[in-house]
C-alpha cells in the first residue's frame, strides 16, 4: 500500500474528546509533530474525520 505522511497543524485544544482521541489513535502528540503510516481505509476515514486540524501529503 501507498504511505502517507500527516501532520498536525492545528491544536486539539476545545475540540470533541472524539477528535482528541482520532489525533492520538493516528500517533500524533504534539503540534507540528509528524508520523508516516500505511494508507488503509482505516487510516483514511480518520484524517477525514480530522482533516481540519492535520496535512496530508502522499509519499512516492
Amino acid at each position: 500500500m501507498a504511505k502517507i505522511k500527516i501532520t498536525q497543524v492545528k491544536s486539539t485544544i476545545d475540540r470533541s474528546e472524539r477528535q482528541k482521541k482520532t489525533v492520538a489513535a493516528l500517533g500524533l502528540k504534539k503540534l507540528n509533530s509528524s508520523v508516516e503510516v500505511e494508507a488503509t481505509p482505516q487510516i483514511l476515514g480518520m484524517v477525514t474525520k480530522v482533516n481540519h486540524l492535520v496535512k496530508v501529503e502522499q509519499l512516492g
